[in-house]
């Protein structure tokens, strides 16, 4: 998923003129939006295994948490879309204010994901004793990725929000071709390089019967 993120991100910026000649205008949001859009599926996967963990060390059911994650990412799709077949009848400023309002409103649902789960499993974490290596590593790790994802998604919360209020915050736009891809490099990629590398330790597979409930 983050191979199809960032590949579809350089496509935009490979063909960022072309991104901006459609005289459909609802192309061009479709080509910016999208990236954005399996990004957020991308990093609440993320916090979806890391409520799992949670959960399961709590010996609480996980049974809703992955139909949870599927209805959200549907929902979200869905009004995507249909923002898009909005602006597509009729593209004017309050089209491209909703759409900025529900792309802010879903990166702050991601952010406050990342500070429930990744901040709880990671509270949970430091009960262990933390001798041992590779339960100091586990510690980083999720500590350094909760402040990573929280901070990319809390940003282009604000960026999102502020441009609804000032125009010159609008970072997708022709003119402003080198601050589109500092944004975008801020938000998007290098967390996505920091996450991989910082994850690049796969752990192996566990069944659900190998969590110990912490009491």
């Amino acid at each position: 998923m983050n191979f199809l993120v960032l590949a579809a991100r350089a496509l935009v910026f490979g063909f960022y003129k072309d991104v901006f000649d459609f005289k459909i205008r609802v192309l061009s949001s479709i080509l910016l939006d999208f990236p954005g859009l399996l990004f957020f599926s991308t990093y609440t996967l993320l916090v979806l295994f890391w409520a799992e963990i949670y959960r399961q060390a709590r010996n609480l059911s996980t049974d809703k948490l992955r139909l949870s994650f599927f209805v959200i990412n549907v929902l979200i799709y869905v009004l995507q879309i249909i923002i898009w077949i909005s602006e597509w009848l009729n593209y004017n400023a309050v089209t491209l204010a909703f759409a900025r309002v529900f792309f802010a409103v879903i990166s702050c649902v991601a952010a406050v994901g990342f500070l429930l789960y990744g901040g709880r499993l990671f509270l949970m974490l430091r009960r262990f004793p933390l001798e041992s290596k590779a339960r100091r590593r586990k510690l980083r790790e999720v500590g350094s990725v909760t402040a990573i994802c929280f901070l990319c998604f809390i940003i282009r919360t604000a960026v999102v929000t502020t441009a609804m209020f000032n125009e010159a915050v609008d970072l997708d736009i022709l003119d402003h071709p080198l601050l589109n891809l500092i944004y975008y490099l801020v938000v998007e990629i290098l967390p996505s390089a920091l996450v991989l590398f910082i994850l690049r330790k796969l752990p192996p597979k566990r069944g659900a019967s190998q969590y110990r409930p912490i009491r």
